[in-house]
């Protein structure tokens, strides 16, 4: 008898793993806070035997090397990694017992292409496939993005993922699981995962890896590719040092005067309750970026990095969940933290600041008018499938660097859908701008009236 439970990481777009039998099992890409994977071990009654890494992350920080030192795990990883720490190399074709009872196993596959070390594993019962852990290699309808490692790589490591996945497809039955790390959300990802799950048989079918021959692939593929986000380049070398074991003791608390000191320190103060609440009111100069939405991601892209951050919280809860997924991302200890509301936050005299919020429909009533300024800050890729006529152009990961580039007026900003847009009225507000938040799904502008015309038929004008 086998299991293989899941460990998301939805904020990030990821998951591990912990897969085995009736006393010991694997970790698959543990997340930095290794509890997680301490608890689901827990809860099946198994030890850690093995703890195993599919390549040197670029999106997040590992916690390979801390579950391995508290467990006396096996610490498996690729050999092509450079790393500085004491691991276990694996090599293609290594094989690992997982539970001798459950006659479970793990076969090393080299699978390169998201990086040159790329390698999946394979679980095996009785010496049938099961599962196939695939890391950034194939993943739920498309693969791992080819260029996170140097760009003079990409188009050699593309050409590499569409081998590594014939190679997967043709050394595995239909049947097998198919259990990727990235493709959740995850900006490691080249495309959109379609659906929660699938299997070696289904991709044959859908992957463009496994469907179109390897020029239209690469060619495809390269020309998809998004934006990177800033922070991964301190992942990778982080990761390959070996990360010092995470600390989610609670931060010191900041009153008002701390608050008000840091901000005019230049720090970061970083409000983390939902995007309604924040409009209504809010410690003027601090930016918002919701608890409940790609935290990590997106703070983690837009922070100066190595820059305090000082967590403003509704509840402890909220606190304690936004700084584990910080950790993940290597923003390891907030400066300081406070929880409640403005009126706990702000020194006796203060007023909480505030922004109206609206929906397309309430900007078709004032678009195209003067001094009205419609701010879209999504990425390329979004904008090429449709932007709102007379709009300016300036994604959220570079607009707090760019925010002398927004026209004079009132900026109606926004997004897809809401969150970014209030993380970008959040540093407008800052900056002392007049601004609307545009709380609403980019597929109702055109519905509300508002002229949307396509990259293709911005071209052809």
């Amino acid at each position: 008898m086998f299991f293989v439970d899941t460990i998301e990481l939805a904020g990030l777009g990821n998951r591990s793993y912990l897969a085995g039998g009736g006393r010991t099992a694997v970790a698959v890409d543990p997340p930095r806070d290794v509890d997680r994977v301490l608890a689901a071990a827990t809860r099946r009654g198994v030890r850690v035997a093995y703890v195993v890494e599919t390549h040197v992350h670029n999106d997040y920080v590992s916690g390979g090397l801390e579950l391995a030192r508290l467990t006396g795990a096996d610490y498996l990883v690729p050999e092509g990694a450079r790393v500085s720490f004491a691991r276990t190399p694996v090599r293609d074709g290594d094989t690992v017992t997982v539970d001798e009872d459950a006659r479970l196993t793990l076969h090393a596959l080299a699978t390169p292409g998201h990086t040159p070390h790329h390698t999946s594993y394979v679980l095996r019962e009785a010496g049938t496939a099961l599962a196939a852990f695939t890391g950034g290699s194939l993943l739920i309808g498309t693969v791992g993005r080819p260029d996170l490692v140097e760009p003079r790589l990409t188009e050699g490591l593309a050409r590499a993922q569409h081998a590594s996945a014939h190679r997967l497809a043709e050394a595995l039955p239909d049947a097998t699981a198919v259990l990727p790390t990235h493709g959740f959300g995850s900006f490691c990802s080249s495309g959109q995962a379609e659906g929660d799950s699938t299997t070696i048989g289904r991709e044959r079918v859908v992957n463009d890896a496994l469907t179109r021959d390897v020029d239209a692939f690469v060619a495809d593929l390269l020309a998809g590719l998004d934006d990177i986000p800033a922070y991964y380049t301190h992942m990778g070398p982080a990761n390959a040092a070996g990360p010092e074991p995470v600390d989610l003791t609670p931060p010191a608390v900041a009153d008002p005067d701390e608050i008000a000191a840091r901000l005019a320190a230049g720090e970061w103060v970083v409000d983390l309750r939902n995007r309604v609440a924040f409009a209504e009111g809010h410690v003027t100069g601090s930016f918002n970026f919701e608890a409940e939405g790609k935290l990590a991601t997106y703070l983690a892209w837009l922070v100066p990095w190595g820059r305090p951050v000082t967590l403003l919280a509704g509840t402890a809860a909220q606190l304690a969940d936004a700084q584990r997924e910080l950790a993940r991302v290597g923003i390891d200890r907030p400066a300081a933290a406070a929880t409640g509301g403005p009126s706990a936050w702000l020194r006796p005299g203060e007023e909480p600041a505030s922004f109206p919020r609206a929906t397309f429909a309430d900007l078709a009533e004032r678009h195209p008018a003067k001094g009205v300024v419609v701010l879209d800050v999504r990425r390329d890729s979004e904008r090429a499938g449709g932007f709102v006529e007379k709009s300016v152009h300036i994604p959220v990961h570079e607009l707090h660097r760019r925010t002398g580039e927004v026209p004079d007026g009132q900026v109606w900003v926004h997004c897809a859908g809401g969150m970014r847009a209030a993380v970008a009225a959040s540093l407008l507000d800052a900056a002392g701008r007049d601004v609307v938040a545009v709380d609403d799904g980019f597929e109702s502008a055109e519905k509300a009236g508002l002229t949307v015309r396509t990259a293709r038929e911005e071209r052809c004008r």
